[in-house]
């Protein structure tokens, strides 16, 4: 009987009660039991089988909870020196927290950007800051900024339809970028982006792009990142037969003030991507005339603006002026990956 009353204590003091086993006690902060509290104990049949005192039993369950390890804190944001009464708190409530107020000056009209947004996204880039329970915090401040990037890819929008009319005029929510990272297959797992963008196609999110990222990071660009195999081959094969198109679009001089000098050997125009060929491709001999657009498998390029610039009024203008350089590039590469180009049949035509 001794040894049942030593295992139904040490049940009670290392793990949750038993099924047979009610406590009602309070703890106090010290976790202590007060005498009053022992009243509050209740115990059903089965735990009257032990031969111990149940004031024993409250006992040793005090002190083994004194020997266990001490209970890991779970991640808060830390509180706010405040006055409790001033939210009239209940007991046991504390405050974690207090949701920080979107900006009430320093408002811009719709196709401009405030330095309200540019030092909303520089807090993003501050790890302490770029948590899910700070940016709960600060969701009114996000939601000025979202909104502020709406109104100002709708302005846009209309101004790139007059540059080029194959994009159509798609509402923002269609055109702008979700704010949250994919972490899935990432080792970053870093939950918010540290920029605002959007694109334009006449195909969907893939062609135009604009970002807006502090430290003179926005930028502009336009091209085909990574194309699929079937598309990379017909702008291979359309290289192989006449590439003096593409070559024209990317040596423009407006273009190369923009992009660089089309070169190969370094990061400029489209050439020096990550992804290109250190060899010549599969059945193409290094010797060929145009062996330096062949080794490309990325055709894109892209023109950085300064913060200045982007808070500019004319800002929004700024990237039409570049989308207008731009566009020949894009529907080059539109036209070389959805038909192969006979040069015998455009000279007949002409």
């Amino acid at each position: 009987m001794a040894s049942r009353s030593k295992k139904s204590t040490s049940g009670a003091s290392s793990k949750s009660p038993r099924k047979g086993i009610k406590l009602s006690a309070r703890k106090k902060k010290n976790n202590e039991v007060t005498d009053s509290d022992e009243s509050e104990v209740e115990y059903d049949s089965d735990a009257l089988d032990d031969d111990e005192d149940p004031s024993t039993k409250k006992r040793k369950r005090k002190n083994s909870a004194g020997l266990g390890k001490k209970p890991r804190p779970s991640k808060k944001i830390k509180p706010v020196e405040t006055d409790e009464e001033e939210f009239d708190l209940q007991d046991g409530q504390e405050v974690i927290g207090v949701v920080v107020k979107a900006p009430e000056t320093g408002q811009v009209p719709p196709g401009q950007i405030s330095q309200n947004t540019m030092n909303f996204l520089m807090q993003l880039k501050d790890p302490e800051c770029n948590d899910r329970e700070w940016f709960k915090l600060h969701d009114p401040v996000y939601r000025q900024a979202e909104q502020e990037w709406k109104d100002f890819i709708e302005v846009f929008t209309e101004a790139l339809i007059e540059v080029d009319g194959q994009i159509p005029p798609l509402p923002p929510k269609d055109t702008i970028h979700r704010i949250y990272r994919d972490v899935r297959f990432s080792n970053d797992k870093t939950p918010y982006k540290q920029n605002l963008s959007a694109s334009f196609t006449r195909t969907g999110r893939k062609g135009l792009f604009a970002g807006f990222q502090p430290g003179n990071e926005s930028m502009l660009a336009a091209g085909s990142w990574c194309p699929g195999k079937n598309e990379l081959d017909m702008i291979r094969s359309n290289i192989q037969r006449d590439p003096s198109r593409l070559r024209q679009v990317i040596s423009a001089p407006d273009f190369v003030r923009y992009f660089g000098e089309a070169k190969a050997g370094a990061r400029r125009n489209i050439f020096g991507m990550e992804d290109e060929l250190k060899v010549a491709p599969k059945g193409v001999p290094k010797t060929h005339k145009d062996i330096d657009l062949l080794k490309c498998r990325t055709f894109a390029v892209s023109h950085k603006f300064s913060d200045a610039e982007v808070l500019s009024p004319g800002f929004k203008n700024a990237l039409a002026e570049v989308a207008t350089v731009v566009m020949p590039l894009v529907h080059c590469l539109n036209d070389m990956m959805t038909v192969v180009l006979n040069v015998e049949d455009e000279s007949d035509g002409e």
